[in-house]
């Protein structure tokens, strides 16, 4: 996201087709940064942006967590913003065992979709295993997080 002149090229590339363009936040930005770089896209052409939150620098030894998953930014963003925004909880936490609660958390501050990391055998993977949950696990976190998008929705109503 700080590679202005990638940015650019990236929006001009793809404006006559409107691809989407899946932004993602750096570690160590700002949310203002992060929203400047979304303007940047869309002012050079392609308004089809996703914002992705995917953790931000923490001061946890790695043994804990990879970053802290920033879920109030995710309100932030939806009241700053009209493009979607999407939460990465298995890069953000590093660790399958935090995926889930990052999951739900996520969906109950509103983000419209969520990056999972899955594999057939994390174990084995040969990048991320740690981090990547099975289908099985997948099919659970989807079912509870359904859940809470629901009981969020209603609460809206």
């Amino acid at each position: 996201m700080k590679s202005y002149g990638f940015l650019q090229e990236l929006a001009i590339l793809t404006k006559d087709n409107n691809k989407p363009i899946l932004l993602k936040r750096g570690d160590s930005s700002t949310l203002k940064d992060f929203l400047l770089a979304a303007e940047y896209i869309v002012s050079n052409g392609n308004s089809n942006v996703i914002l992705c939150l995917r953790g931000i620098r923490t001061f946890e030894e790695d043994s804990f967590q990879r970053f802290t998953p920033d879920i109030g930014a995710i309100a932030v963003l939806k009241r700053e913003s009209n493009l979607p925004v999407i939460f990465d909880p298995s890069h953000s936490t590093g660790y399958r065992s935090s995926v889930e609660a990052a999951t739900l958390a996520s969906v109950a501050a509103g983000a419209d979709g969520i990056l999972i990391e899955t594999h057939n055998d994390p174990a084995n993977a040969h990048c991320d295993g740690e981090q990547s949950v099975t289908e099985q696990q997948l099919v659970g976190i989807k079912a509870k997080a359904d859940k809470i998008k629901s009981l969020v929705s209603e609460e809206a109503l």
